[in-house]
């Protein structure tokens, strides 16, 4: 059966869900840097809310079902999510603002922006809970 021109293409990711310990916390984490690498406010409920881009939305939830209330990145699971977010200069900019607001940290800072390797101009962040998030520059921008 062919694919319909205004379907997503099979394969693509319809949505991740991320368990939050505090879904106002998360909002303020999240919303401002999904918005500026362009996602929009998608879904909002009482203990939920979601940024969508494209065919892809993104969940945040305080479920009453969590087992845990601290996200551990090193743990099996989730490690990290890895956006494009433009040029070098965009990268520096959301870097600048996530940091100075005080809910992210960058992480290798020894080695920022080459930690992914030499040949790549990324950021590594962690919010307040411990997610974390890879913004990564387009080659040669």
């Amino acid at each position: 059966m062919p694919h319909s021109p205004t379907a997503p293409e099979p394969g693509t990711l319809h949505h991740i869900e991320i368990w939050v310990p505090d879904l106002a916390r998360a909002a303020q984490d999240w919303g401002w840097l999904l918005m500026a690498l362009g996602y929009t406010l998608h879904q909002d409920w009482p203990t939920g809310k979601s940024w969508r881009k494209g065919p892809t939305y993104l969940v945040f939830e305080q479920s009453p079902a969590l087992t845990d209330h601290r996200h551990d990145r090193c743990a099996p699971g989730l490690n990290h999510l890895a956006f494009h977010a433009g040029g070098r200069d965009t990268v520096d900019s959301l870097v600048e603002k996530a940091t100075t607001t005080g809910t992210w940290r960058l992480l290798f800072p020894d080695r920022h922006p080459h930690a992914g390797g030499p040949h790549t101009y990324a950021a590594y962040l962690e919010n307040r809970d411990r997610f974390e998030v890879e913004l990564v520059a387009d080659p040669g921008s």
